[in-house]
């Protein structure tokens, strides 16, 4: 089939790539990191979450950040909320837009928003409401759309009911998202053709950690079905607090590089993304996980 022209990246280092880091990072290198990637030419950067510090300490500075970058017109400068309280807060920050997270497995949901799916639902109802008045777009997340830590095997029924209550509720796009890493070539298909049932695929997005190594396969099987959006994390920053044994999330550079050499626009600078994980890196303590990165570092 044919490829996609083009592909929009939606950068999510700053928070889904930071959020399980235990080195204390300074704002100011949090809100140079989020600058870089601006100019780098992302379109969507995630820049925090509106959480409770007691869960993910590492977001607690997401106002403080929000208020220090460097805002491009071209960018959306975006925030996780699991609440209206959080919405709120996203608010007060001005952020370009939100993203709710609701999750595929009963079990999942639990361990990570202490809520039902059912339940999680009706607080982003309000959410999307609230958000809707306000003016604001709602992103949402399906999380364990591949398979759950705790339950195994996740029904793409499932997956397909939940993403279609998102986007029913208001959402302008769900990110189905592979938590843990588990996702294959073989099992993208049977869970992008579920979701498409109930939401069109220009609105579903899809978001993949690499554990197993198989993120850049899923990807090249979603974009020959027609997948155009995709979440990815400068230098493969990621991990889950709530999923055992979950690792990095795709990282951009590998996306970038592979989209690159399908001549697939994105308008994100490749050297760009790289100067920004080398920073970051350089705040960590250990090497990112983008094999990209790694290879420049040997070849460097």
């Amino acid at each position: 089939m044919t490829l996609p022209s083009r592909v929009r990246i939606v950068e999510v280092g700053p928070r889904d790539g930071l959020q399980n880091e235990q080195a204390a990072i300074a704002v100011d290198d949090k809100v140079r990191f989020v600058d870089m990637l601006g100019a780098a030419g992302h379109s969507t950067i995630e820049v925090g979450a509106f959480v409770s510090p007691r869960g993910v300490p590492q977001m607690a500075d997401t106002a403080d950040v929000f208020a220090r970058i460097a805002r491009r017109a071209a960018t959306r400068y975006t925030a996780l909320v699991p609440n209206l309280a959080g919405l709120d807060r996203a608010l007060a920050a001005r952020a370009d837009e939100i993203a709710v997270f609701a999750a595929a497995s009963e079990s999942f949901s639990r361990r990570n928003i202490n809520r039902s799916i059912d339940a999680s639902l009706e607080t982003y109802r309000a959410v999307c409401s609230a958000a809707r008045e306000a003016g604001l777009p709602v992103r949402a997340y399906v999380s364990a759309a591949f398979g759950c830590p705790f339950e195994g095997a996740v029904d793409p029924a499932r997956v397909r009911d939940v993403s279609a209550a998102l986007v029913e509720m208001g959402a302008y796009e769900v990110s189905v998202s592979d938590t843990i890493g588990v996702a294959h070539p073989g099992q993208v298909p049977v869970v992008l053709s579920a979701v498409a049932e109930r939401v069109p695929l220009e609105r579903i997005a899809l978001h993949f950690h690499d554990t197993r190594g198989t993120a850049l396969a899923n990807v090249l099987t979603a974009l020959r079905l027609g997948v155009a959006t995709y979440d990815s994390s400068a230098g493969g920053l990621g991990g889950c607090p709530y999923a055992p044994g979950a690792t990095g999330n795709l990282a951009t550079e590998d996306l970038l590089y592979m989209l690159n050499g399908l001549n697939i626009e994105t308008g994100v600078s490749l050297p760009g993304v790289l100067a920004a994980s080398r920073f970051i890196e350089q705040r960590l303590g250990h090497p990112l996980a983008s094999r990209y990165a790694a290879a420049t570092r040997s070849a460097g």
